[in-house]
């Protein structure tokens, strides 16, 4: 039978329960078994394709095509396993399940109310990937805090599902806050108290308590947490700050939280946990060799989780090439054809970020025009691809109007347009051109030479492609459409011949990247930068 562990958050937000639960996760693979986390978001958006980047960071896309949060990046960078649709479920795909059946009838004509019917949803979904026969454990993470009114139906969801699972088939980790406070010079449990006592409130106990805190918790106060909180006191764990998320497996390993856990779910250890490979990155990641530095240009700069998987990305290429990225934002509004020389100076490459919308394009063309001209390495994702393509059309082949009809509708040199399909769509949540597709790679490309194979796959999230009535003008005068899509010849990769690496793709590299496998065209990107430093 599948085990089922909850993880709850308690006293604050942002304490970090994707990268607990990711953690966990990795300890319990690392002992062989089949594990897998999905998140349970309370906001009613179906899902956050349709949320800008500072409302709620990136927005992550799975293999299958599913718009979901960004936790499922941890998920999969920590696993190496892919998440799909069912890994991630909000508050209002719960209730637009609920009101479809309601119409349909499906409940012969009773009451519909949150308890029992939206809690039986969420049950239902808590259990799918359990139910499939692919894992032994399933990760439930929980979104928000305990005692967020959003929240309740999912505490309450846990309580019943816990009850029905039986004993040793579920536990709850909950995560706490153990603040530090100067004046004093002391710990204070008080609000981890509080916020178990919150949660018994709703009936729930938690097995496991995780604290997070800045100083380490001594023997006395885990004793007195594991006495007014009713759990054992080696079930109280600490979560001290640490200077890298990849740190994190390997403290709660030193605080034997998967011990704990395996015990309490009745499981066999299997032995101690294999991570000598994830030591040997940590042993790269924290010993480089050289530095480079980076800069990213994007319109969301001002909050680092907008682009979390992309700096993410870096630091695992950064591990491969034993070498330090030092990741410098430059917001794409600041730069002028008059201050780009200022703005990128030093760098040793640049890369132009995916985004929707005109705000900062301008500023991204006057970064790819200063890059190509000068030799600096270049990587475009998505937008910054597509603003490669209208740099080189304005600067190049002499199209001085060549925009996207994104941004410019009336341009008589529409180089990126919306794509066919998606002329006839209204409805903006989850119809982009979504999930994984295939690409065939031109032999003899830097590509090629990249990716070591001429078929891959890639994760998209557009509307707008490269028009392919100017491919051949492009392709005479230098940037080649080095990957093409097989089923509907939609250009995915292009590249300049004349520049040391000049690549630009409409797909999204970094949702691929993990520690086990960082991706080829970030490892390639931070090997030409680590050149272009050594050279200057």
């Amino acid at each position: 039978m599948t085990k089922y562990i909850f993880v709850t958050g308690g006293v604050t937000s942002s304490l970090g329960k994707g990268i607990i639960s990711a953690s966990l996760a990795k300890l319990l693979q690392a002992r062989g078994y089949r594990v897998t986390i999905q998140k349970f978001d309370p906001y009613i958006n179906i899902d956050p394709g349709t949320l800008n980047p500072y409302e709620h960071g990136e927005c992550y896309v799975t293999e299958d095509g599913a718009e979901t949060d960004l936790d499922l990046g941890h998920y999969e960078r920590f696993l190496n396993v892919p998440t799909s649709q069912a890994n991630n479920i909000t508050t209002g795909r719960i209730y637009q399940n609920v009101i479809n059946k309601e119409r349909e009838g499906a409940y012969l004509g009773k009451t519909v109310q949150v308890v029992p019917h939206i809690t039986d949803e969420i049950k239902r979904n808590m259990k799918i990937l359990g139910e499939s026969g692919n894992f032994d454990i399933v990760i439930t993470e929980l979104g928000g805090t305990v005692g967020d009114i959003e929240s309740l139906p999912y505490v309450e969801a846990v309580r019943q599902l816990r009850w029905e699972l039986g004993q040793n088939n579920s536990l709850v980790i909950h995560l706490t806050l153990v603040p530090y406070l100067a004046a004093a010079g002391e710990l204070k449990t008080k609000p981890t108290q509080h916020s178990v006592k919150l949660l018994l409130e709703y009936g729930v106990q938690p097995d496991i308590l995780v604290c997070r805190t800045e100083h380490h918790l001594s023997a006395e106060i885990r004793k007195k947490v594991a006495l007014f909180c009713n759990v054992e006191r080696n079930a109280v764990i600490e979560s001290i700050d640490a200077s890298t998320i990849y740190d994190v497996p390997l403290l709660m390993r030193k605080e034997n939280l998967d011990g704990i856990v395996l015990k309490k779910l009745k499981l066999a250890s299997k032995g101690e946990p294999d991570l000598e490979s994830w030591k040997d990155f940590l042993g790269r990641l924290k010993n480089p060799t050289a530095e480079v530095k980076i800069g990213l240009v994007g319109k969301y700069v001002e909050l680092p989780d907008a682009y979390k998987s992309i700096n993410e990305a870096f630091i695992h290429a950064g591990a491969k090439n034993e070498c330090k990225v030092r990741v410098k934002c430059i917001h794409s509004e600041s730069i002028t054809a008059e201050n780009v020389n200022e703005k990128l100076a030093g760098l040793d490459g640049v890369l132009v970020a995916p985004g929707f919308g005109s705000r900062g394009i301008e500023g991204k063309i006057e970064a790819i025009k200063y890059i190509r001209e000068n030799q600096i390495p270049f990587f475009g994702i998505c937008l910054g691809m597509q603003c490669s393509v209208i740099e080189f059309g304005r600067n190049v082949l002499g199209l001085k109007d060549a925009h996207s009809t994104e941004m410019n509708p009336d341009t008589k040199n529409a180089v990126i347009s919306m794509m066919e399909e998606q002329k006839k769509i209204k409805n903006k949540g989850g119809t982009m051109r979504l999930g994984s597709y295939a690409c065939d790679i031109k032999k003899g490309t830097k590509a090629a030479s990249i990716y070591g194979k001429t078929k891959i796959a890639e994760r998209h999230r557009h509307r707008y492609e490269f028009n392919n009535a100017f491919l051949n003008q492009y392709e005479k005068a230098g940037m080649i459409a080095s990957g093409i899509n097989p089923e509907n010849n939609l250009v995915e990769i292009v590249e300049l011949k004349d520049h040391p690496y000049f690549v630009a793709v409409q797909f999204h590299p970094e949702l691929k990247s993990t520690v086990a496998n960082p991706h080829p065209l970030f490892v390639n990107f931070v090997a030409a930068a680590l050149a272009h430093s050594h050279k200057k």
